[in-house]
């Protein structure tokens, strides 16, 4: 029978091990993120006259259908939008020289750093039916376009909110690409419309694909940009919970608000999850 190594029990060589590292992070975790849910689940079932009140109340109100249904179309289209702007951006970013990269990625940074809050307010001030977009359309001899309190308004400004979260992940994947690829490609005789498609795109999808997830995700839970930009039509599921919670003061429907939406996501993830792990095999990430 083999005796234990003393040595291996020392507090110094247990307070060492890497996992304790971990807990930190995890106890902040639970206090802000685990602890508040938990508390907006238990109100979800626990305020109301029956055990599923509150959730039966969200499924037979139309409204809520509607705009559950909105948040997520918007959301995907925001996605859409950004992975069609942030992919010609990050290539640009992975293949100029230095000094240029430098500046395209201040371009995309100095934005992010500013609250999005003033942003959103900046889009305010720019889609307004007197704001600047409309004065140059009508200087140009077109009319007036309607896009404050409009969908298209709220589409503008989450996409200019959260463009860096699609380009980054980009740029960290298309900086990994080895070009001599393409130029093998062309070599041998590969039209370049049929090298991108054939050899870069699937070697760039994990790029698109992680941020795809985080811009979605993110999109669900906005709420000042469609609340200023967006009118009564635009209005998303985050602006239902803050009425019934603060306005209403009935927190046992925005918890079942939540909760449904969260289980929404959890679901969309799950049923993206394999068709995103088969696209990143096929690019090679298995490798």
């Amino acid at each position: 029978m083999s005796v234990p190594d003393p040595s291996a029990l020392s507090p110094r060589r247990i307070l060492s091990h890497p996992a304790l590292l971990t807990l930190p992070a995890l106890a902040i975790l639970i206090l802000v993120m685990a602890v508040p849910l938990g508390t907006v689940i238990s109100r979800s079932f626990t305020e109301g006259d029956a055990f599923l009140d509150n959730y039966y109340w969200f499924f037979t109100t139309p409204v809520n259908m509607t705009v559950l249904i909105r948040t997520f179309r918007i959301a995907a289209v925001v996605t859409l939008v950004c992975a069609i702007v942030a992919y010609p951006y990050a290539y640009a970013m992975s293949v100029v020289g230095p000094r240029l990269r430098l500046f395209l990625i201040m371009c995309v940074l100095v934005p992010f750093w500013v609250s999005g809050v003033v942003r959103t307010l900046a889009w305010v001030i720019l889609l307004q039916d007197s704001g600047v977009i409309n004065k140059t359309l009508l200087a140009l001899g077109f009319d007036k376009v309607k896009l404050i309190r409009t969908q298209l308004g709220v589409t503008i400004g989450m996409t200019q909110i959260l463009l860096p979260f699609m380009i980054m992940p980009l740029y960290a994947v298309m900086r990994g690409i080895d070009l001599r690829l393409i130029q093998a490609a062309k070599s041998l005789g590969a039209h370049p419309v049929k090298t991108f498609f054939q050899v870069y795109l699937p070697l760039s999808l994990p790029g698109v694909f992680a941020g795809a997830t985080i811009v979605f995700i993110l999109a669900l839970g906005f709420y000042i940009t469609p609340m200023l930009l967006g009118g009564t039509q635009s209005s998303m599921l985050s602006t239902l919970v803050q009425q019934q919670v603060l306005s209403l003061l009935n927190w046992g429907r925005g918890g079942a608000m939540g909760v449904v939406l969260l289980i929404a996501t959890f679901g969309f993830l799950a049923l993206a999850a394999p068709f995103m792990r088969q696209k990143y095999k096929m690019s090679g990430g298995s490798r």
